[in-house]
């Protein structure tokens, strides 16, 4: 069994945990782990058993390259650990099928819906779930700045993005006049105050049934990604991701953004794949390699909701790697 993380970048914890996966107690290996991002600076691509420096994945031919590895390295399952490559590889199941490989992930649909914000919230909204007020129309939010159904600061930030990418805290028309005039793919959302959650999820990919949910409440967020949490449990809350991921119908891992704010959950983003943060709810006792393994080996896993340790803190620091 073979797996290959496309776009590694900088997830050396995650190459670490899929090798683990695949070696036994006795230190033998059920299978290797082959890595591939554009960059020979990426410093995950050397945590692997096997790494292929890849062209952008924008690039004409970029899927004939991975097709390529998948046949040279006898893979069994492929994932991405980037939101735009999600869709591409969705969008090539069926080729992925050809060659005996399972993607690791959710629906094409579901893919490009997570990724384009208005898209969820319309999704959301229609679904009865608490979210945030998001516009694209300016004239829609003029008027409900002055009805006072949403007030300043808000956020301006691109229809489709990741990582915090582009985002600006606005608190006037004149600004977001200013943005849209310079760009016309942009989206107006509200502000949420309140405390911000990330809740990582496994989906078997058998059964399509919720069999692990982590939950950490943020305390320092950089660049996107949670820099600082701790974790806890919330029956209310599982119950509510369990009916939101059910209905929609995500498979796999996914990462989910959302806000407390006076005992009422808001889900605000989800993105369908490894978040940054992931390693808390792994060394907190959420083992989703092991899971995925299970599942690549024909067998359905059991719900293992909420069994981990409460109360631990994550707290990133910076490490290098030198080669020569």
């Amino acid at each position: 069994m073979n797996i290959l993380i496309l776009s590694v970048g900088t997830r050396n914890k995650i190459v670490q945990y899929f090798k683990k996966a695949l070696t036994t107690e006795n230190g033998d290996r059920l299978g290797y782990v082959i890595a591939t991002d554009m960059s020979e600076f990426a410093p995950a691509v050397y945590e692997a058993d096997k790494f292929y420096q890849v062209p952008r994945m924008t690039e004409s031919g970029y899927m004939d390259v991975i097709f390529d590895i998948c046949k040279k390295e006898n893979i069994t399952a492929v994932l991405s650990l980037i939101d735009p490559e999600l869709s591409l590889l969705a969008k090539n199941t069926a080729e992925f099928e050809k060659l005996g490989v399972t993607v690791i992930g959710s629906s094409y649909e579901l893919c490009e819906m997570s990724l384009d914000k208005m898209r969820m919230f319309k999704w959301l909204t229609t679904h009865g779930y608490k979210t945030a007020r998001s516009y694209t129309d300016k004239d829609t939010f003029k008027e409900d700045i002055i009805k006072g159904n949403i007030t300043y600061p808000v956020f301006v930030k691109p229809v489709r993005g990741s990582a915090s990418i582009s985002i600006s805290k606005v608190n006037d028309i004149e600004t977001i006049d200013l943005l849209f005039r310079h760009d016309d793919n942009l989206m107006i959302q509200e502000y949420m105050k309140g405390q911000e959650i990330g809740v990582d999820v496994y989906i078997d990919l058998l059964s399509g049934e919720v069999i692990s949910i982590f939950a950490k409440k943020k305390m320092l967020m950089k660049a996107g990604e949670t820099d600082k949490a701790v974790s806890f449990e919330d029956k209310k809350l599982f119950k509510l991701i369990e009916r939101f991921v059910k209905e929609a119908g995500y498979r796999g891992q996914i990462d989910i953004d959302i806000f407390e704010i006076a005992g009422e959950y808001y889900i605000s983003e989800v993105n369908p794949r490894f978040g940054g943060g992931y390693p808390h709810a792994y060394e907190c006792g959420c083992d989703h390699m092991k899971m995925i393994v299970c599942n690549l080996n024909g067998k359905k896993n059991e719900k293992n909701i909420g069994c981990y340790k409460k109360g631990v803190y994550m707290m990133k620091y910076s490490e290098v790697m030198i080669r020569k």
